[in-house]
């Protein structure tokens, strides 16, 4: 079943963007991602421009993270001041990395520095991730359950000024590294195309010493407006978001989210972590091979 895209300006199957959707919708409510690392490459490697990809993804990041994000608030498990926060430097970052990926698209160096971008940030989290989810794993079957927080447990984070208490994250920690954070998260929003949630999970459960129950829903939460000023700024600055495209992966994305919730409350913190760790690492080699593989056609004719 074809159907075009007026941005995109290609005929795509219907379906297959529906199943595209659907299968990132039921990452993000399983990992607690928003699924920009994810819905970007597949739509790159489904032969929609990048430029297009990257400002449609962050729209499709909406669905699935607000969705998601909604079943998280029912079970009480989202820290709102912290996600405040988090969006506070979020909407600043997203503003820079908006005006920097219309920069690098003038320039004509939007594409190469996606790809670079994915496999650089992807393959480093992915694999400090797995080592140590693995880890953790290990030392639980060896009757030694991990711990990623412990009582009085600090490091140099907890020593900065302006604290603020965060009572859901049983937090009481500077403002600075949230900030810090959540401006990060959006200036690979505007960027990449990403909620950031790759990012997010793993620095608030090591860094911040969220637990991890609280981590997936705050996570969300944080990433669904960032998602939707990044969606905005792009449709008026670049205007490289294809409505129509973005409109069946959000249909995907909020059927998938749902059964994704319901399926990561089922696993435990550490099993979520090792297989998010997975997924993360395969996207980056995927990226990586398509960088040095030799394509078809040496020469593109743009008019």
């Amino acid at each position: 079943m074809g159907i075009y895209l007026p941005v995109a300006e290609i005929s795509v199957n219907l379906l297959v963007l529906l199943a595209m959707g659907g299968a990132v919708g039921f990452l993000s409510g399983l990992f607690g991602v928003g699924g920009g690392f994810l819905i970007t490459p597949l739509l790159i490697f489904y032969n929609i421009p990048p430029a297009v990809a990257v400002a449609t993804g962050a729209n499709q990041v909406v669905a699935s993270s607000f969705s998601s994000a909604l079943s998280h608030f029912k079970r009480a498990t989202i820290d709102v001041p912290l996600g405040l926060v988090l969006l506070a430097g979020g909407m600043a970052g997203s503003a820079i990395g908006v005006f920097i990926y219309g920069w690098l698209k003038a320039r004509g160096q939007l594409d190469l520095a996606i790809s670079l971008l994915y496999v650089v940030f992807l393959g480093v989290v992915g694999s400090l991730m797995l080592v140590e989810s693995v880890q953790a794993l290990w030392r639980k079957r060896a009757g030694r359950p991990p711990e990623l927080r412990r009582g009085g447990q600090h490091n140099w984070i907890h020593k900065l000024p302006w604290k603020m208490r965060f009572r859901r994250s049983k937090l009481y920690v500077s403002i600075l590294p949230v900030l810090g954070l959540g401006a990060a998260i959006g200036l690979l929003a505007g960027v990449m195309g990403v909620g950031g949630g790759f990012i997010m999970v793993p620095a608030l459960i090591y860094l911040l010493k969220v637990p991890t129950n609280v981590v997936i829903g705050t996570s969300l939460f944080q990433i669904t407006f960032v998602a939707i000023f990044t969606t905005i700024i792009q449709a008026t600055t670049n205007q490289t978001v294809d409505i129509i495209l973005g409109l069946l992966l959000m249909i995907g994305g909020v059927i998938g989210a749902q059964y994704g919730v319901k399926v990561g409350q089922r696993l435990q913190g550490e099993e979520l972590r090792a297989m998010l760790a997975v997924l993360i690492i395969v996207v980056a080699l995927r990226l990586a091979f398509n960088l040095f593989v030799t394509p078809d056609g040496i020469f593109t004719v743009i008019d």
